[in-house]
């Protein structure tokens, strides 16, 4: 393999894990500040051990968050030198803005959620777990700008002498639709994440019939906020999807499979396609639907695979612009599928607690332990669509992947960080994953204790 290829996929694995912990984070912190708003509000005892058993559960993921993220970017000068060079002065700021303003806010007020029970006046401590939240949310939306910056290049000019680009208006950068159509689907994804573990730690309690009180409610709110949130995420994902649609037509007619321009065209539910991808052998098919879904009209015109690389050719110069249809295709489609059999369970556990009930079957709590890993598996998925569907391009239009990569990066160097990586990364999930069961096994604090009382043990602990 190429420094090129073995870059992209260090960049890839790298980037798919690390969001296996981001989405829990940025949704978890505002389910956890909820928990203890409920307790402010109704004093009851209850949902402060839900809160501190959720926030160790946050916490943790934080913590291997934060180094992963780290890590990731690292590979922006040791892999991507060239990418770094000519775009970094636009793709630095928000990340720049990330780094000193979201990441000092939520850590900071996690230190002071974490130390400052009973020791702060219970609304400053409250105060504290909201700001953290709020600062997960900017965070995420500052990498998702430079993100879309990638996706749809604004507020920029290259410097004629330079070669580099140059950034005109920050504004622009934050304010790109894309960022903006990007930002609530991204959002409402993770909170599918944080419904599905909670629902899952609920279930693994109450197929026990241990902590009743606690994972009883626990439960419902988890169920009811998996439900909402794959059902907002669907929304907003029809909104990126036509906006994908009149910006980079070639991803949407790759994740359809649509090798020519049609009106009127048709949904592909299964395409079978030759093995180079260059045509469509056998496919099942919906008529009309994408055109539907792309431009809100059943004989609306959407382009061809064919069509739009003709096009890039005469605009952008001889070339293969083709991403891998058969990775962009299945990575749509199972995105769609994983986080429909997400809320589709969490529909049907709400159907199954219905007057607060708790479900008598114990298959129920095997298939929502089982369900965890559906959100999960469809943000990853979502996000190979998105990086691979762009290829060749590492931002649309002006820079190419392979222009991206370190000149004077070797093939075994690229092979011993990959191979360190990805050891590396194992031992954190290897961690991550006992420090988390052996929390949810242990169960809620058995007393949450007065508002006013002495904290016996800090809220994260090992």
């Amino acid at each position: 393999m190429t420094v090129l290829e073995l870059s992209r996929w260090q960049f890839g694995i790298t980037t798919v894990y690390h969001f296996i912990f981001v989405p829990l984070t940025l949704s978890l912190s505002y389910l956890v500040a909820v928990m203890q708003t409920l307790w402010r509000v109704r004093k009851d005892d209850v949902y402060l051990r839900m809160t501190k058993f959720f926030g160790k559960i946050f916490l943790i993921n934080f913590a291997v968050g934060v180094v992963t993220g780290i890590v990731q970017e690292f590979q922006f000068g040791m892999n991507w030198s060239a990418y770094s060079k000519f775009v970094g002065n636009v793709f630095g700021a928000p990340l720049a803005m990330e780094a000193l303003l979201t990441f000092f806010l939520e850590s900071t007020f996690i230190g002071v959620w974490i130390f400052g029970w009973n020791k702060l006046s219970p609304r400053l401590h409250l105060a504290s777990i909201w700001l953290v939240s709020v600062g997960t949310s900017m965070s995420a939306f500052f990498i998702l700008a430079a993100n879309s910056w990638m996706q749809r290049p604004v507020g920029y000019r290259v410097d004629p002498a330079t070669h580099r680009v140059v950034l005109t208006s920050i504004l622009a950068v934050l304010t790109n639709p894309t960022v903006l159509a990007t930002w609530p689907h991204v959002f409402f994804a993770a909170f599918m994440v944080a419904g599905a573990v909670i629902v899952a730690a609920s279930a693994w309690h109450l197929a026990r019939h241990s902590d009743l009180d606690v994972f009883r409610k626990a439960m419902r709110l988890g169920l009811v906020v998996t439900l909402l949130a794959g059902i907002a995420t669907a929304v907003t994902g029809d909104v990126q999807a036509r906006m994908m649609e009149s910006q980079q037509p070639m991803k949407m007619a790759a994740a359809e499979a649509l090798y020519t321009t049609q009106s009127g065209a048709s949904f592909s539910l299964f395409t079978i396609g030759s093995l180079n991808g260059d045509k469509e052998l056998w496919s099942v098919r919906v008529p009309y639907l994408l055109s539907l879904i792309s431009t809100m009209n059943p004989h609306g015109t959407v382009q061809g695979i064919n069509n739009v690389e003709k096009a890039y050719a005469r605009k952008y110069g001889p070339g293969q612009y083709k991403p891998v249809i058969p990775v962009t295709y299945w990575s749509f489609r199972l995105m769609i599928g994983f986080g429909s059999l997400a809320a589709l369970l969490a529909a049907l556990g709400l159907w199954l607690t219905r007057r607060r009930a708790r479900p008598r079957s114990r298959w129920f709590y095997r298939v929502a332990l089982w369900g965890l890993p559906l959100p999960y598996l469809g943000i990853a998925s979502g996000w190979i669509f998105t990086e691979m569907g762009r290829q060749p391009w590492t931002v649309f239009g002006l820079l190419t992947t392979a222009q991206s990569v370190s000149p004077g990066v070797t093939v075994s160097s690229v092979i011993a960080s990959l191979t360190v990586f990805t050891l590396l990364y194992a031992a954190l999930a290897g961690i991550a994953w006992w420090l988390t069961v052996r929390h949810v096994k242990e169960g809620a604090p058995a007393e949450a204790g007065q508002p006013g009382a002495p904290e016996p043990l800090p809220v994260f602990q090992y």
